[in-house]
């Protein structure tokens, strides 16, 4: 098959320089035909990286005018994300969209919207959804090894405590690290228990400054209950980034979710998988389960990205997932309708 045009808007997204060597890997399936920064800073500071190295710098008219353009990585600073976004699909283009999807939930219901009434590709970066730990969580969920699950432990934080650039910048959102970092475990919950009946935002700073550095939430349900921790002042947090997730029959955990430092590396990740009952692949005890490496961590996406585009598969996470998604986001990091 002809590989798909695709180009890049923004590079201002701290996964963008990542996003565009994982494109960049995939040759046979993607051609990247050119790059986007409107913000000069950005490009100052970013622009020179290896990532972009030999690709051709344009305006967005110029990029959205390319004959055959078939879809758009939108890797903006994160106030510019659902308006590049929005644009993108009235152009007809299909989008793979950084997170997270911006402070209005109005606003994303629109760009969602019009991506269904154009029968357009739309795909979120929550890349927790192609970790191999964080999948076999969900298969022991979704095969009911665990039973019914009444409980729901998740957190991502890391440690920013010396890097005021980065929190002040954070402290341009209403809803500080929850709002950057809440929706890569939301997304989680989401896909196992469906909508919350309600979400309790609890905010709190470790800092005499603007940056609520320091959140959780919790989500209720009928007869479970789910915490979601972020914060940017865990010492060593990002070796602590974990999944716990308790049901009458059984417990799985991961912890770390993943191997930060190099998300290149030939580590196997682990689950702790504890059972009450045997089943076909398991006796009843507590297992340590290698379920291999991470293998990069965007490329599996990108890849599922190509195939909803060419039609092979329908979108495994569908506009209403992703709309209850940021839905539950904006509610967990205190913002209201």
């Amino acid at each position: 098959m002809a590989r798909i045009k695709i180009g890049q808007i923004g590079i201002g997204h701290n996964h963008a320089s990542e996003k565009m060597i994982a494109l960049r890997r995939l040759p046979d399936l993607f051609e990247v035909v050119g790059i986007v920064e409107a913000d000069q800073e950005w490009k100052r500071k970013r622009g020179e990286l290896k990532a972009y190295e030999g690709l051709r710098w344009m305006t967005e008219e110029e990029l959205l005018s390319i004959p055959g353009l078939q879809a758009l990585a939108v890797e903006g600073d994160g106030f510019d994300l659902v308006p590049t976004a929005q644009r993108c699909a009235e152009r007809g283009l299909h989008v793979h969209l950084d997170k997270p999807g911006g402070e209005s939930l109005q606003e994303f219901r629109k760009l969602l919207d019009e991506c269904a009434r154009r029968n357009l590709a739309i795909q979120l970066a929550y890349v927790y959804r192609y970790n191999p730990a964080v999948k076999f969580c969900m298969n022991a969920v979704r095969s009911g090894w665990l039973g019914e699950i009444f409980q729901i432990d998740a957190v991502m934080s890391r440690y920013d405590g010396e890097n005021d650039d980065y929190r002040r910048w954070l402290a341009q959102f209403q809803g500080g690290v929850m709002y950057i970092f809440g929706g890569y475990l939301l997304d989680l919950v989401i896909s196992m228990l469906g909508r919350p009946d309600k979400v309790s935002a609890f905010q709190r700073k470790t800092r005499n400054d603007a940056l609520n550095d320091n959140g959780l939430a919790v989500l209720e349900y009928p007869h479970a209950t789910a915490t979601i921790r972020a914060s940017v002042a865990e010492v060593d947090g990002m070796k602590h980034r974990r999944l716990l997730v308790c049901g009458t029959k059984g417990t799985v955990e991961v912890c770390p979710i993943e191997h930060h430092a190099d998300r290149y590396r030939l580590d196997p990740l682990h689950v702790r998988l504890t059972l009450k009952e045997s089943n076909t692949e398991f006796a009843a005890g507590t297992h340590v389960v290698d379920v291999g490496v991470l293998n990069g961590r965007y490329e599996e996406q990108l890849i599922e990205f190509s195939r909803i585009i060419r039609g092979e598969i329908s979108n495994p996470f569908p506009i209403e997932h992703e709309f209850l998604v940021q839905e539950a986001l904006l509610a967990a990091a205190g913002y209201t309708k």
